[in-house]
């Protein structure tokens, strides 16, 4: 291996017991299939009361320390599957219907990966040197389904990275919609494909601010005529999408940051939320907070969205517009940049960009900052996390695509106050696939989407093969001087 970090010798191995449980619907994950919920339910409650009695204590003795509030959850399973006009059922009913329209899934078990680094909120109670740094995690489930997790860990002093304890069980958030100011949500429906008459009089029916479901009660109060438009029935579908892709969700006081899980949620992202790239980011007011753009996968497109938080507990997810956001891997600038928001982009899929911003959700064309030159990276280059602010310029951690699908990570500096501006890139890579550790559910892969700079030392969490997390550190000046200047 030529790669010029150093392995910090600590790593995150996907746990098969970390498990979420979330409403199962027999006969629709079938391709094909119909719901058998009706022929299910029947059979439940046909069950003889002194089986469910017995089949309710097994179920919340054996399962009721994986999953916090289990009785409320499958209280709350069996409400959406009982008929509304049914006759009350019985407490241990209830927990037996339930959980036979529930199901474990477990998180990591396919693939555990590309993490993102930034510090960490809290900074108390710690010692000379130490950062303790907040990570986001991509986490693969059965069948290729992402979410996005969360860890700690504690940096230095000196080169010394330790991860803290994932504790278990894991949280789902609440989730509460979101709010739109008019101009963005009109933006938002002519990016998924233009607007026609029943678009533009729900819009200018609109307050300039509202909250999703007051799209529904705009709809109701429009004259028919519009409803009954050709076209207007898969027009107000979309238009319902849209507004149901901005949302918040707000995980429990109690738990810790390393239980909690986003899941899929909108529409856009019902085959995955991939690979977070968080920044902590100083807006043009002064505010402080923490910003990533995320994959949302529907299973036919994806597309780049935004996460907004302070403190990793509530979490406000908004829609992204313009070409960029048409793609996967846009990498925020942790503050504006000549009064302009920036971020990185790879609009055509080969080559590092830049795009700009006046509010931070619609984004302008990319500009091509750097194109892959170098062998290990002849295939593709991309970014591996936003640009980290040195006095030397904006350091850019990237990704190369070379033979045999090998990727391997690199860097690029720009100019402080031209970005545009490359001052230099690395010869070879900081980062390659270990020899003995290259395979995995995707073999031949090092991959992250955020570094850190403590005490002058980059700190490099990434991806190996998909199946484990490492991190690899090397001192800023090294970094620097292995790079041909441009």
């Amino acid at each position: 291996m030529n790669q010029l970090a150093l392995d910090a010798g600590v790593e995150l191995i996907p746990d098969s017991r970390r498990v979420i449980a979330r409403l199962f619907l027999p006969g629709e994950s079938t391709p094909g299939g119909t719901s058998r919920t009706a022929a299910v339910l029947e059979r439940v409650l046909a069950t003889p009361p002194d089986q469910v009695s017995r089949e309710a204590a097994r179920i919340l003795g054996q399962f009721g320390d994986r999953h916090p509030a289990l009785d409320s959850l499958l209280r709350a399973n069996a409400a959406t599957v009982a008929p509304i006009h049914s006759p009350a059922l019985s407490d241990d009913l209830l927990v037996v219907v339930g959980a036979v329209f529930t199901a474990e899934f477990a998180v990591e078990t396919a693939a555990l990966c590309n993490p993102s680094a930034v510090p960490h909120p809290d900074q108390s109670g710690l010692g000379p040197g130490q950062l303790r740094v907040a990570l986001s995690l991509r986490s693969i489930g059965e069948p290729h389904l992402s979410s996005i997790q969360f860890c700690e860990a504690v940096v230095g002093p000196g080169r010394r990275w330790v991860f803290g304890s994932r504790a278990k069980p894991l949280h789902v958030p609440h989730i509460t919609e979101g709010r739109w100011e008019r101009r963005q949500f009109v933006r938002a429906l002519q990016h998924d494909g233009g607007t026609d008459e029943l678009a533009r009089a729900l819009t200018d029916a609109l307050p300039a601010e509202f909250g999703s479901s007051a799209i529904e009660r705009t709809v109701n109060e429009l004259p028919d005529v519009f409803l009954h438009q050709p076209g207007a029935r898969p027009q107000l579908e979309s238009i319902r999408i849209v507004a149901e892709s901005s949302y918040q969700a707000t995980f429990p006081e109690s738990s810790q940051l390393s239980q909690r899980v986003l899941m899929p949620y909108a529409h856009e992202e019902h085959r995955g939320v991939e690979d977070a790239r968080f920044v902590r980011f100083t807006d043009p007011d002064g505010h402080l907070g923490y910003r990533a753009t995320f994959t949302a996968f529907s299973g036919d497109s994806i597309a780049s969205r935004l996460l907004l938080t302070d403190d990793f507990r509530t979490f406000t997810v908004q829609r992204l517009t313009g070409p960029p956001a048409r793609t996967k891997g846009m990498a925020l600038f942790p503050r504006p940049v000549g009064g302009r928001l920036l971020a990185l982009s790879r609009g055509d899929g080969e080559a590092i960009s830049l795009t700009h911003s006046l509010d931070g959700l619609d984004w302008r064309p990319e500009e091509a900052l750097y194109r892959p030159g170098r062998l290990w990276e002849v295939v593709q280059s991309g970014n591996c996390g936003p640009p980290l602010e040195t006095e030397h310029g904006w350091l850019v951690l990237t990704h190369g695509v070379g033979p045999l699908r090998t990727y391997s990570i690199g860097a690029l500096l720009l100019d402080l106050d031209d970005p545009t501006h490359v001052l230099g890139v690395t010869r070879v890579p900081l980062l390659e696939p270990p020899v003995l550790q290259a395979d995995g559910y995707v073999p031949n892969v090092v991959y992250g989407c955020g570094a850190i700079v403590h005490d002058d030392i980059l700190w490099i969490p990434h991806g190996i093969a998909d199946n484990r997390i490492r991190v690899g550190s090397i001192p800023v000046a090294s970094v620097l001087a292995a790079m041909e200047r441009l």
